[in-house]
């Protein structure tokens, strides 16, 4: 892989992570077309911390109120004001749990990463932001509850497909669950630092293969593009979310899927 394919996968990266689009589906199909299908899935994972670090610096506050609070709870050190987040960390702990033992039986599917599966998904993504058009949900942060985690984690879990949009299915779910938008985006970055990590652990094992077919500077470049276009596509997302513009991908997504259907049929 050359440096010039790194910077286009992180870039594409960066852009897809957080828009509702799905990233893997976008990631497998690139590397078919530039026929880097052999590069260790460890690299597409680097990818996906790039964008996690971008998540982490616009919700540093957040995230470190729910880390301070969990781990003032721990050492029996709570404050009053913690309490408010318990939900919250609840629900992340739940969800993080149920997305890995999901995400982890659909690892094994057979043809579960392939360019046409991930196509066909990308269809299935289109139907599933033009219904949020219709959601309504009201409850903020304070007021998630054990259900909520169970929807999230199973949605999270399903965004492990190729295709399937992570930040899209399960901001839709946070939405048809009764939360609200600006609720539903939060939640749905947060749930991903802890699976974009374990994702990682799990593919430290190809570090050896992925030095062997991919250099050095192309690894730095596609990380250091991911982040820097995850930084400007999350805030993006943010904003549309706000405002219940999630269908409008649905208008990309359509062509893109039809396009991938007919290419690698």
């Amino acid at each position: 892989m050359t440096v010039i394919e790194a910077i286009v996968l992180g870039a594409l990266q960066g852009a897809t992570e957080f828009l509702p689009v799905s990233s893997s589906g976008h990631l497998l199909l690139a590397k078919a077309l530039f026929e880097a299908s052999d590069v260790p899935v460890l690299f597409d994972v680097l990818l996906h911390v790039a964008t996690l670090v971008a998540v982490c610096i616009v919700f540093r506050h957040r995230i470190a109120t729910l880390i301070g609070a969990a781990v003032r709870f721990v050492i029996r050190r709570s404050r009053p004001e913690d309490r408010e987040h318990y939900p919250m960390i609840v629900v992340v702990l739940v969800a993080t749990i149920i997305t890995g033992a999901i995400g982890v039986g659909i690892e094994s599917l057979p043809g579960a990463r392939t360019p046409l599966s991930a196509s066909v998904l990308f269809l299935v993504t289109a139907v599933i932001l033009i219904i949020t058009r219709w959601a309504r949900g009201t409850r903020r942060s304070d007021r998630v509850r054990l259900l909520d985690a169970v929807i999230l984690g199973a949605a999270q879990g399903a965004g492990v497909l190729p295709g399937v949009s992570r930040s899209g299915i399960t901001i839709s779910a946070g939405l048809f669950a009764g939360l609200d938008r600006e609720t539903a985006g939060e939640v749905s970055f947060v749930l991903s630092l802890p699976a974009i990590l374990g994702a990682l652990v799990l593919t430290l094992g190809d570090a050896g293969s992925l030095t062997a077919s991919v250099s050095a500077p192309a690894i730095v470049a596609g990380f250091a593009t991911g982040l820097v276009v995850g930084l400007v596509s999350l805030r993006l997302l943010l904003v549309l979310v706000r405002r219940g513009g999630l269908a409008l991908f649905s208008i990309y997504l359509v062509p893109l899927g039809v396009w991938g259907i007919v290419y690698f049929s």
